[in-house]
């Protein structure tokens, strides 16, 4: 099959580009790897209706837009499809899905892929019980999962509330924020500026803060030095001066942009020294630095959902102009809207890039800590490699297999990157990051070799 345009990814972006470039006249198709569309932002919205721990935006927004992108027919949209490699000179995907890989071609690439939480290695973060802030919120959409006992949330940033306020409406507690923030990190948020253009989303902000205290939430500031202990299970929480005993440890030290696609494609980066990772390089309209690739949501920079969709449909406008649908008046004159709603949705951006302004200790976990969990690398052994010789994490992952397991460098590249960027006084864009190449997710020789049924009948 052949496409106008393909789209990797139904989150906002995703869906939003799928909606416009089909209003345009293209042909389009969305490979998603979940069995359903929302991306990570709006996942399982659809089956979550009426959840009341999810109830406000996620089930109203989210559902809005999930039922629009439903209600174009025209869409070839692929649940449960994972891309493995593409060649975008030529135009080739790579697809797995139902246990067989087959091929397609678009004339267009969108990358729609989001974002992901940044890792945040700190000792005893292998221990049961101990997961990411975003895993315990999937659990929670998808299986109407809540942890059970005495629940400690800590780091930073928007979800931290988000996902407090809901799993107190679900009934969980006690329930503690520890929060890592920098002291005086209010105070340059507020030189940002960006408060008034922003009020609309800073007033949601300041509202999920007073429904979580209203709920019972405990929130204890200025937090470092975090370590979790137990036996078998998690136990305690440590930070530098106090503790806390729990059974469920929920970290999260903000998102980054989800880079593993275009870093193999080999496409331009720029370095972001405030939020400490990769963003693709790229122009007004999200074209990369290949003339058929570009990238719309979070996955080339955080700016939230209605960002996203914004972003999805300027993407789509330009994939039409470029591919012959509209002439330059009509793009510029078709994309004034959502340009608007672009500036709108990242007014608030500057002041909470300061606000949660993530530590450099992120990137220099102590030597006894675990950064590769998949090969179970420490920092120290990281350090050492990098006062041997190592100048990048390519030639750490060849030393010592650190970004080599199942995560393909996901959770530890930019920490390897970042503990050797200490040792050798060299900066980050110096430094480099893990080249990743294809296959883009794990597969078996099987899936490789079989075909699909239609398409060996």
């Amino acid at each position: 099959m052949s496409y106008d345009l393909a789209i990797v990814g139904a989150g906002p972006a995703g869906m939003a580009a799928a909606i416009e470039a089909t209003a345009l006249g293209l042909s389009v198709t969305v490979l998603d790897e979940q069995a359903a569309p929302g991306g990570q932002v709006f996942r399982a919205v659809e089956s979550a209706s009426g959840d009341p721990a999810l109830a406000g935006e996620f089930l109203d927004a989210g559902g809005a837009l999930t039922a629009s992108f439903r209600g174009v027919t025209t869409i070839a949209y692929r649940p449960s499809s994972t891309l493995w490699h593409l060649a975008p000179d030529t135009g080739a995907l790579s697809v797995k899905a139902g246990g067989a890989s087959s091929e397609l071609a678009a004339r267009r690439v969108l990358l729609a892929t989001g974002a992901q939480e940044r890792p945040v290695p700190i000792p005893g973060w292998t221990l049961p019980g101990v997961m990411s802030a975003g895993a315990a919120q999937i659990l929670l959409k998808t299986a109407g999962a809540v942890p059970q006992g005495a629940v400690v949330i800590a780091g930073q940033g928007p979800l931290c509330w988000l996902l407090a306020v809901q799993l107190l409406r679900a009934g969980v507690g006690p329930l503690t924020l520890l929060e890592t923030g920098a002291g005086g990190a209010l105070w340059d948020a507020f030189r940002a500026g960006g408060l008034w253009t922003g009020r609309r989303l800073l007033g949601k902000g300041v509202a999920l803060v007073r429904e979580a205290k209203r709920r019972g939430l405990q929130v204890v500031r200025g937090v470092r030095d975090l370590r979790a202990e137990g036996d078998v299970h998690v136990q305690a929480v440590h930070w530098h001066g106090g503790s806390l005993p729990c059974d469920t440890l929920l970290l999260h030290e903000g998102v980054i942009p989800s880079t593993h696609i275009t870093r193999a494609l080999g496409l331009d980066h720029d370095w972001d020294a405030r939020q400490l990772c990769w963003r693709p390089r790229l122009d007004a309209w999200g074209a990369t630095s290949h003339p058929y690739v570009a990238v719309a949501g979070d996955g080339g920079g955080i700016g939230g959902w209605e960002a996203a969709v914004a972003s999805g449909r300027l993407a789509a406008i330009d994939a039409a102009h470029r591919l012959g649908k509209l002439d330059a008046a009509a793009r510029d004159a078709r994309a004034a809207a959502p340009r608007i709603s672009l500036r709108s949705a990242l007014s608030l951006r500057p002041f909470l890039d300061r606000l949660y302004a993530p530590a450099p200790t992120v990137l220099a976990p102590a030597d006894d800590t675990i950064v590769c969990r998949c090969e179970e690398i420490t920092g120290g052994q990281i350090r050492e490699a990098a006062r041997l010789g190592a100048t990048g994490p390519n030639q750490v992952k060849a030393f010592l297999r650190a970004g080599m397991g199942p995560c393909q460098g996901r959770m530890c590249g930019t920490v390897v990157a970042g503990l050797i960027a200490e040792i050798r006084g060299a900066s980050m864009e110096e430094v480099g990051a893990l080249r990743p190449r294809a296959p883009f997710k794990p597969m078996t020789v099987g899936e490789l070799a079989r075909e699909p049924q239609d398409a060996a009948a």
